[in-house]
């Protein structure tokens, strides 16, 4: 008989309803001081809460805080509520002041709102769990789980399980029918407790001792696993593989959905979709206002290289884009050389090739400032990994594994390699590897928080920095 069937998304309407109850929160909250205020919310005050809801919703969707609450951790969902509240009340407050202008709302009123509604938030998920893990404390909707093989991956899941104490996911013990003499990647005897083999783990699923079974056995022991799962096909417990992609170097992994059939992406990009366009309208604003800024210190430095170095003002150089494509990176020119071959010298501390005025504007990260203009053009990215010379990357790419990863993105006129102190020289294999985790993080890690401190941080360690020559 052939078996058909699709993976679908846990919790749904569970989801569903945390939203509900989620806007419903807002929505009181902006009513209740209203009424305490003796406030008309009617006409002004419904649409800018009505809009919070909405923005409030996307925000809390993209940063997943509707996910399982028996799977995620409390921190990680206080930090998600907070970040897209303060992000929702930031853009209406950027809202009312660049294109609505409105003097009429109540400072106080809406002081208190935007302060209260994240308490309300917070406290509406904290009951939740606390409630929840009363219960499961209770033996309520508490489930005894054993794990299949006593991996490293096995492992991380049974710590998981562990400081999920609220989640009601008793740990009962491994079951593998192979010692740790056999696999290298076994668990040593005191770090996996085996409680049997897999007849012993049937025969307690049959029981009632087992309500769950987490399959963590390599994926190319696929007989193996098939013939295990359809032993307990005949218990009525549930079963859940747990794949080891972690094998892999995974770059921005996400599932997707082809009509039912379920893959994981290994290597992605973190900018498709709406994301795609979210990072595009932050480089396009960003760019916009920071060169208004620094509109006046270019054109003094531009005259001041005209009037201390012959040669153009600036420098275009060719560089790797997203996706491997060739772009030209402009620079204020900072050397007697314009070097753009297969062969490019990096630059070195007291490089004679560089002038006086050059050495200063390297320095001080100004010889970047026209890449705002490549930004502009949809060329390069305000944060990102920072693009090499085509010649460096083709040594690179032979010498480093994944090396070429590190255009899944556009590249940045900064990134997180930067703040983290990987700037300048990279006279050493090391140094080019520790630039490379970096960037590679940033992908896998990429939000527009991210951005945001990146850019932030580099005012104070991305600018100047001693290895910048």
């Amino acid at each position: 008989m052939k078996r058909q069937g699709k993976i679908r998304q846990y919790d749904t309407k569970i989801n569903a309803i945390a939203r509900l109850i989620d806007n419903a929160i807002i929505l009181l909250t902006f009513l209740s001081i209203a009424d305490l205020m003796a406030i008309d919310w009617g006409r002004l005050y419904l649409p800018a809460i009505l809009i919070s809801i909405v923005l409030f919703d996307f925000f809390a969707e993209s940063q997943e805080v509707y996910r399982s609450w028996r799977g995620a951790k409390i921190r990680e969902e206080i930090g998600a509520i907070i970040f897209s509240w303060f992000i929702t009340v930031s853009i209406l407050v950027l809202s009312d002041l660049l294109v609505f202008r409105s003097n009429t709302y109540n400072t106080t009123y809406m002081i208190l709102s935007v302060l209260i509604v994240p308490i309300q938030l917070l406290a509406w998920h904290a009951a939740v769990r606390i409630i929840l893990g009363y219960f499961r404390s209770r033996g309520h909707n508490s489930r005894n789980v054993a794990i299949v093989g006593a991996t490293p991956l096995g492992n991380q899941l049974k710590m998981a399980f562990h400081e999920m104490h609220w989640s009601g996911l008793n740990f009962s013990g491994y079951y593998d029918d192979r010692t740790s003499t056999c696999n290298k990647r076994r668990l040593k005897s005191e770090e996996a407790v085996v409680v049997g083999g897999i007849n012993q783990l049937i025969a307690d699923c049959k029981c009632g001792k087992i309500d769950a079974v987490y399959i963590t056995l390599s994926m190319s022991a696929e007989r193996r696993i098939k013939k295990i799962t359809d032993l307990l096909a005949n218990t009525t417990a549930s079963v859940y593989f747990v794949p080891d992609l972690f094998t892999f170097n995974l770059l921005h992994s996400r599932w997707v959905d082809y009509q039912g059939i379920t893959a994981v992406s290994i290597y992605d990009t973190p900018f498709a979709g709406l994301d795609r366009t979210i990072k595009r309208i932050e480089d396009v604003v960003l760019s916009i206002i920071i060169l208004c800024i620094v509109s006046l210190p270019m054109i003094l430095i531009a005259v001041l290289l005209k009037l201390t170095s012959p040669g153009p003002v600036l420098f275009k150089q060719t560089r790797y884009g997203a996706d491997g494509q060739k772009i030209k990176v402009l620079k204020f020119r900072s050397m007697t050389v314009r070097d753009d071959g297969l062969v490019i010298k990096q630059a070195t501390k007291d490089d004679t090739r560089t002038t006086a005025f050059g050495a200063f504007l390297r320095r001080t990260s100004l010889d970047e400032l026209p890449q705002f203009f490549n930004v502009l053009r949809g060329s390069m990215s305000i944060v990102g990994p920072r693009p090499h010379a085509v010649a460096h990357n083709e040594e690179y790419r032979e010498k480093i594994p994944g090396y070429m990863l590190r255009h899944k993105v556009k590249p940045g006129i900064t990134g997180l390699a930067q703040v983290k102190g990987f700037r300048g020289e990279t006279d050493t294999l090391d140094k080019m590897e520790s630039r490379l985790y970096y960037d590679l993080k940033y992908i896998q890690k990429w939000s527009i928080f991210l951005d945001l401190k990146i850019i932030f941080l580099t005012f104070f360690k991305g600018f100047i920095n001693k290895n910048a020559y």
